[in-house]
């Protein structure tokens, strides 16, 4: 029952990672690794605010949100959309993104430092029982919220106009910005919504398991191995691809050892790319979208 639980958490943890960086990666067509720097920051300004300037945690926590989405935003309309319009190819904007979180990253180990940092909320507890298996009381908080925002998001993406605008840029943006969207402003709405994700998991994740300055690329990385595995191109297969990711590295950690996690994400993915390049979902897409 305890692998089943773990699997699970690990689960809702990895759909929503993925989720947020596939509705960036289907608009701006390349691997933006910076994403995992919001998922770091959003946690350490949650420290910052709670623990050293003493707010209360749901204050601490909404500025957190708000400050990683503004500074998403502002990366999006001053330094991505600019370097789009000099149309770099994906691969010399995936290296500049690493650039960018490397940035990042050095600049939140200068403040806060490399040692790992945790909310002191209460005294350490076992958890709760669930017909033999243990679970906090955090984990059963990020469970229903990961699952609400990703049915929320997933709604506004298939029902809502600006999700079919979302649809429709990534499908065909020469078309949809002859037919009048707006593909700048639809890109800031799809970097809004995904940091919003990424910040409420750097956030929830620092609760569960602490912080260090490397914990956004770390998740990032499980994140877009689930995508990957799923099928780039199509959103329910990334259900699939996360479940069978935290699947395999929880029974891999339970018969062979916890440090065969990471190694399993990554044997997985090979797999995958060998016999199955397009994952769960058998979308095969545009060359230009390489």
């Amino acid at each position: 029952m305890q692998i089943i639980i773990n699997i699970f958490i690990s689960f809702v943890l990895y759909l929503l990672i993925a989720y947020s960086f596939w509705l960036m990666y289907s608009v701006a067509k390349f691997f933006n690794l910076a994403h995992a720097s919001y998922i770091t920051i959003s946690a350490y300004l949650t420290y910052w605010l709670a623990v050293q300037l003493e707010l209360s945690y749901t204050t601490a926590i909404l500025f957190a949100v708000i400050i990683t989405i503004v500074i998403g935003l502002l990366l999006e309309k001053y330094f991505w959309q600019p370097i789009k319009k000099r149309k770099i190819d994906s691969m010399s904007l995936m290296i500049i993104s690493l650039g960018v979180y490397i940035v990042f990253q050095n600049c939140i180990s200068l403040i806060w430092g490399d040692l790992s940092l945790s909310f002191h909320l209460s005294e350490i507890q076992v958890g709760c029982n669930l017909l033999g298996g243990h679970i906090t009381q955090i984990q059963v908080a990020s469970i229903l919220i990961f699952l609400g925002l990703f049915l929320v998001v997933n709604t506004i993406i298939r029902y809502c106009k600006i999700g079919r605008n979302i649809r429709a840029i990534s499908e065909n943006p020469e078309l949809s910005n002859i037919v009048g969207i707006d593909s700048r402003q639809t890109a800031l709405w799809v970097c809004g919504i995904g940091t919003f994700l990424a910040a409420v998991v750097g956030i929830l994740s620092a609760f569960d398991t602490g912080m260090t300055p490397t914990m956004g690329f770390n998740l990032l990385l499980y994140g877009v191995v689930a995508m990957i595995i799923g099928g780039v191109g199509k959103s329910k297969g990334i259900i699939g691809g996360a479940l069978l990711l935290s699947s395999a590295q929880h029974i891999s950690a339970y018969y062979i050892g916890s440090e065969w996690m990471n190694a399993t994400a990554y044997i997985i993915l090979i797999l995958f790319l060998l016999y199955r390049p397009l994952g769960f979902s058998g979308i095969r897409m545009k060359k230009t979208e390489l």
